[in-house]
């Protein structure tokens, strides 16, 4: 067409009619008066209007208010959801005075636990911690950090843990530290299937951060303010001391940041919350492949038929592509493909056609008790368990669980065993 109209003009043997003609016209006129009415202003900033919820005040409105950068003092303690809360009967507090009330401690006591008056609101050093350290060796290298809490704030951990925690029910498929759940649960959904895919989640408790653990507190319904001194009560940083070691040790290098520690009550809880997503998702893209789904703390486990079997290539980047999403990492090391004709084991349960104990874990535990029937008890306590009768029989109801038959035997070394000796 604009060729045609080109060459019209060129050789005007077709003369444009008054319409056609006036119509580029109109419209450049048209696009000058728009043009015309055009006019640049400065950009000017304006300052953000706050919310009630977040308003700045002259003066604190409670203790241990934050400052503002414009001035005053920040309320963070009007974005409370009750109707959240009492769908879990949760208590109510929205700032430090009240949540300190609640556990029954001073004041000044709690801002002591979460290090308020501290540089970076982190301990100097170990002494100052409420926290004990200590590194345990990986299997597959490295060393992973246990954090202890010291008493006080053992406590308080326990009472977040009991009257908060507990109160959220997780997901489903988690399986791990939760009432009425356990190893057995976790493995019987993959009992006498085709194949058993093993995942395991890198640095778990070292990925779920502070700021993951204050959205926890907040979609439980507490106020901003409420859910941040909730997380510093449940998450750990590093000594300054500690800190400045990182560079010269790659195995703190997960640790620097503050989050979750492993070896505080409230942590599992916490876990399985912050992986309630992640579960969510690989539930519902497991069910899609026809395929089960649980998970044990990190270790995921999914299980199928042939036809899963046969779609691992397109199964197992989808998951990888959730997990990252969700903010964790697969330790792409551990990941077993596990078929029908071999052992196939999830959280140490053989599953191939019931779950049942392992046939060498079993021929340690019966040694065991015939050495202590033979040569007494306190030979065989080599891990030095202080109450080492408990432990064995810990072991055997394990066993039982699993194989009534093989506890039955167990039971009847067991109480040929001379504590005297």
């Amino acid at each position: 067409m604009m060729l045609f109209n080109w060459l019209r003009r060129l050789f005007g043997r077709f003369p444009q009619s008054q319409a056609a003609a006036a119509a580029p016209r109109h419209r450049s006129e048209r696009a000058r008066r728009e043009h015309r009415r055009v006019k640049l202003v400065p950009l000017r900033y304006r300052p953000r209007q706050h919310s009630a919820e977040s308003s700045t005040v002259e003066s604190p409105a409670y203790r241990f208010a934050r400052p503002s950068i414009s001035g005053g003092w920040l309320d963070l303690s009007h974005d409370q959801n009750d109707g959240r809360l009492d769908r879990f009967n949760l208590p109510k507090f929205r700032h430090p005075q009240e949540l300190a009330g609640w556990l029954e401690i001073p004041l000044g006591q709690l801002a002591w636990l979460v290090h308020r008056f501290d540089d970076g609101e982190r301990p100097a050093d170990e002494r100052s911690a409420h926290y004990c350290y200590r590194w345990i060796p990986k299997r597959s290298g490295g060393a992973r950090l246990i954090e202890a809490p010291k008493s006080k704030l053992k406590g308080v951990q326990r009472r977040i843990l009991a009257e908060i925690l507990s109160r959220v029910p997780p997901h489903p498929a988690a399986h791990g530290f939760i009432a009425g759940r356990s190893i057995c649960s976790n493995a019987r959904p993959h009992v006498g299937q085709r194949v058993v895919v093993k995942l395991d989640l890198e640095q778990f408790y070292p990925t779920v951060s502070f700021s993951r653990v204050v959205a926890i507190f907040r979609s439980l319904g507490y106020a901003r303010e409420a859910a941040v001194w909730l997380g510093r009560l449940t998450t750990a940083a590093l000594p300054h001391s500690l800190v400045r070691q990182g560079t010269g040790n790659p195995d703190l290098k997960p640790y620097l940041g503050r989050r979750l520690p492993q070896g505080a009550p409230t942590s599992p809880a916490l876990a399985n919350l912050s992986a309630f997503p992640l579960d969510l998702r690989l539930s519902g893209l497991a069910r899609t492949f026809g395929a089960n789904y649980t998970r044990y703390a990190d270790d995921l486990t999914f299980s199928g038929d042939e036809r899963f079997l046969k779609s691992l290539w397109v199964f197992l980047p989808l998951v990888d592509q959730i997990v990252r999403s969700e903010r964790f990492d697969l330790n792409k090391s551990k990941r077993k493909i596990i078929r029908s004709n071999q052992r196939q084991t999830v959280t140490g349960i053989v599953v191939n056609s019931r779950p049942n104990m392992a046939r060498r874990d079993y021929d340690a535990l019966k040694a065991v008790l015939t050495n202590c029937i033979r040569r007494g008890p306190s030979t065989q306590n080599h891990s030095r368990h202080p109450n080492f009768a408990a432990h064995l029989l810990g072991r055997i109801a394990h066993a039982s669980q699993l194989n009534p038959k093989r506890g039955q035997k167990l039971h009847d070394l067991y109480r040929q065993i001379d504590w005297n000796k």
